[in-house]
């Protein structure tokens, strides 16, 4: 059967995938059908098993532009609520393909009757927001550097340190588990004593973040230590997890904002073989991350411009507003989540990533804190005057005049 029909028209229940295709040695157009037919009904060759009915919700190429490709594959191709069947197909053998040399999948659009089968962030950026008591400034925060080594009580006066300086969030990074220097069950409440601590002492609310990420059954019970311990988050590494233990944490019912880290994204997102950060980011929204580390444009880690802000390809236009992020799009029920850009920043940039990210957004600075000549406290200070001299239209350099923590960072990175 042909899989290419150039006049069909998507229907509202279709799961739109554009792919970015570079053929091997054959056209376009074969290479489309050769991709609409493994990810759906099809296999190499005729079927003797294959029936007119089953014909019906093999998936169509509509558009085929230059390197650019769009398949439309019916709703009845999936399983609701099973994010790995739907990457399975979408994102699957069609990566080991001969008759492809490179393949990417760019972007997902999701019909409503699939992304109803999902829960989708409990809390979103109001619900942080709502948690915070902070109404419409972008919120900062940090990671406790050095990333290993640190004891539990180390680890916590790092944390009291960054948030009595005026940060928000303090969180452990990726590879902070339970190591026989920091146990997890140590860490936590060391860290939330600090943190009450530090709330009364600038009466503001605080959030920590502990990495939960484990073996699933693990994993749960650690989250559920934190809920128990009168923590507010919790963060996994989404990818080195993978989709159903996401989708496991949020179907637990905790009360925790689940903050979720994209370590090894670059195995599959860079270059042109592999599937997009968007295509990741709309994915773990489905399962119900609230806030998710998104690149910087600007700092250390990659995250291309057009990527973080929208997606541009040649066949469609695909903007959101100005100011905004992709994790902003209006997806009725499903709430919008928090992005966090962290990687290489430092005070001298806050200005920049607000202006290109509008002020829904995390700015999460590591080294960018700690490396403050004059210690944490000093760094966390210099982020949050960065951040104050933005929201009042000044310059930093202007406002680093009369702010001496805010002086020192910016002669040290700008």
């Amino acid at each position: 059967m042909g899989y290419v029909n150039l006049r069909y028209k998507p229907s509202k229940n279709d799961l739109v995938c554009s792919f970015r295709v570079e053929p091997n040695h054959i056209s376009y157009s074969k290479a489309a059908e050769a991709i609409a037919e493994e990810s759906s009904i099809g296999t190499w060759t005729d079927l003797k098993t294959m029936k007119p009915s089953i014909q019906k919700i093999g998936a169509k190429v509509f558009e085929i532009h230059g390197n650019w490709i769009k398949i439309a594959y019916p709703s009845e191709l999936f399983e609701n609520g099973n994010m790995p069947q739907i990457m399975s197909s979408i994102g699957g053998n069609i990566f080991g393909m001969k008759a492809l040399n490179k393949l990417r999948l760019e972007d997902i659009k999701w019909p409503e009757n699939i992304m109803k089968s999902f829960m989708g962030p409990k809390f979103g950026i109001q619900g942080v927001r709502k948690i915070l008591k902070i109404k419409d400034r972008p919120l900062v925060g940090t990671i406790v550097k050095p990333k290993l080594g640190l004891s539990s009580k180390q680890h916590a006066k790092v944390a009291y340190e960054a948030w009595i300086g005026g940060l928000d969030l303090v969180k452990s990074d990726e590879n902070l588990t339970s190591q026989k220097f920091n146990r997890f069950e140590n860490n936590v409440k060391e860290c939330l004593k600090m943190r009450d601590k530090a709330e009364q002492k600038t009466g503001e609310r605080k959030i920590y973040v502990p990495n939960v990420t484990a073996e699933t059954k693990e994993m749960i019970r650690r989250a559920k230590l934190v809920e128990k311990e009168g923590g507010k988050c919790a963060m996994i590494d989404i990818i080195t997890t993978g989709w159903s233990a996401l989708q496991t944490l949020r179907n637990e019912g905790l009360n925790l904002i689940l903050h979720g880290h994209r370590a090894g994204h670059g195995a599959f997102t860079r270059g042109n073989h592999g599937i997009s950060m968007l295509v990741v980011a709309d994915i773990a929204r489905l399962l119900g991350i609230d806030q998710l580390h998104i690149g910087t444009v600007v700092g250390k880690m990659i995250g291309e411009r057009e990527e973080v802000l929208h997606i541009e390809d040649e066949i469609e236009k695909k903007f959101v507003k100005e100011g905004e992020h992709t994790l902003e799009e209006d997806w009725g029920n499903i709430k919008p989540v928090f992005a966090i850009c962290s990687g290489g920043l430092h005070a001298g940039l806050v200005s920049k990533l607000i202006k290109l990210l509008g002020k829904n957004i995390i700015i999460q600075a590591g080294g960018g804190i700690h490396g403050h000549p004059k210690g944490t406290k000093a760094g966390a200070l210099a982020m949050r005057q960065a951040l104050e001299a933005t929201l009042e239209n000044i310059t930093l350099k202007e406002y680093a005049k009369e702010h001496k923590e805010l002086m020192i960072a910016l002669k040290k990175w700008s």
